[in-house]
């Protein structure tokens, strides 16, 4: 007897490549955060190592795929997450500059409605991190 749900097909996750595209992404965001000293200033780890782990691990979820962030960290809460830091306009859009170059590292893995659905999701939540307006 078969399911009475229709297959929904594969994930966001598993359509751009799983694991490994989520590896490229954010190691390649994070060579960018490296060399951007005003937005580095917003980690207060030296080794920006950590983060990458976890920027990876909440991405991976977010898409479709392991649900390891929330298992080890909870609920996501990323604007309360973020609370502390001071993230203005100026650092947003770095953020989305980095980000926006690492997912064209990756741009060869995604379809053009994938792409544009993750480079939509980036800046919205980028935006929704904002909660300063000067320096």
């Amino acid at each position: 007897m078969s399911s009475p749900l229709p297959d929904s097909g594969p994930t966001f996750y598993e359509r751009v490549g799983g694991h490994e595209t989520f590896v490229i992404l954010v190691r390649e965001f994070y060579r960018g955060v490296a060399t951007d000293e005003p937005l580095k200033a917003l980690y207060p780890e030296a080794d920006l190592g950590p983060a990458e782990v976890r920027l990876r691990m909440f991405l991976e979820q977010y898409w479709g795929g392991p649900t390891t962030y929330s298992e080890q960290r909870g609920h996501p809460r990323l604007r309360m997450r973020h609370a502390p830091y001071k993230v203005t306009p100026d650092q947003r859009d770095r953020w989305l500059q980095h980000m926006n170059a690492a997912i064209d590292t990756v741009s060869d893995r995604l379809d053009a409605m994938d792409e544009h659905q993750m480079r939509a999701y980036m800046a919205h939540a980028a935006q929704a991190m904002v909660n300063a307006f000067e320096d």
